[in-house]
Parts: C-alpha cells; structure tokens; sequence
C-alpha cells in the first residue's frame, strides 16, 4: 500500500457550500503534496528500535506504520492539517501532523486540540515488539533492527525454503 494518494486526513474533497471564502479556498491547494508529506513524516518522533523509514509515532504517540497510509486500523495514519483546511489552515509541512486515522476523523475540524484529547480518541489495541516484528516481515519481507547492523530471517529462510542473497547478516527474532 501506497501513501502516494493525495489527502488531507480528511475524504471530504469538495468545497464547502456557503462558505465566504469559497473562492480563495478554490485557489489554495486542498492536499499536502510529496515534499510536505516527506517532511511531516521526518518531523514525526521516531519508534525506539524501530526502522525510521517504516515506523513512526503520531501527535498522540500512537506508532504508524507508513505503508498503512490512508487505511482504517489501529497503525494506519493520515496527514493531517494542525490548523484545519477549512479554519484557513495552509497545505504545507508546516502545518501537517501524522495522526491515527481513527483520532484524524474524530478531530476533524477542530482547532487546539490537545495531546490528552487526541490520546482519547486512539485506538486501544497496543502491539507487543513481537506482534510488530509479525506486521513488519508480513509488510516489508524483513524486519530491520537499527543499530544492530543485521535484518531479522525471512519466513522463507526460516523454512529453509530460500537462501537470501543479502549480504546484511540474518538474526533471530529476539524472542
């Protein structure tokens, strides 16, 4: 899954009807483009022990996983607009936050909504390290340990079905 699509945090693509400022709406950018969602998603605090590129944390702390962009579970994400779109809120990096899709649609359009209260809208399923080393071989074909300078076994490997030609070094899932 891709997180090429254009959005917002939001499926509402169209214009607000009677609004004043339906014109100058039309004529600013609804959706973050590549730069600022690359940015967003740098600015975002990164997972302890968890590759960079893959995982990251939400506004409210909730881990994502990137190529759960725009899907409905508990690690999918959307790009959200700190300051609403709607609010006059601008489609650029620095006005855009990774949240929970979940905690995305219960914000909405809402303004000054603080840590706690996006916290209260999270999902309530927590993933164990093992649960995400599961999601992440299921995802990526690996799982990637920073730091430790190896890459977890294939399940391939592991049924002895596959020999990888990564010259990176295979552990043992640490359990």
């Amino acid at each position: 899954m891709s997180c090429s699509s254009s959005s917002s945090g939001s499926s509402w693509s169209g214009q607000h009807s009677g609004s004043k400022n339906n014109k100058e709406e039309s004529q600013r950018p609804r959706f973050f483009d590549s730069k600022a969602k690359t940015q967003c998603w740098v600015n975002a605090e990164t997972v302890p022990g968890r590759h960079p590129e893959r995982w990251r944390k939400d506004a409210a702390g909730n881990i994502v996983c990137k190529r759960f962009c725009n899907c409905h579970g508990c690690l999918c994400f959307e790009y959200d607009h700190i300051i609403p779109f709607s609010k006059g809120g601008e489609s650029t990096a620095d006005n855009c936050q990774i949240l929970q899709t979940r905690v995305n649609r219960f914000k909405s359009d809402k303004e000054k909504v603080d840590t706690t209260q996006l916290k209260g809208y999270s999902c309530h399923i927590k993933f164990t390290d093992k649960e995400l080393d599961i999601i992440e071989m299921a995802v990526y074909g690996n799982v990637i340990r920073p730091g430790n300078q190896c890459r977890c076994k294939t399940v391939a490997e592991m049924l002895g079905k596959l020999k990888s030609k990564d010259s990176m070094a295979a552990c043992k899932m640490p359990y």
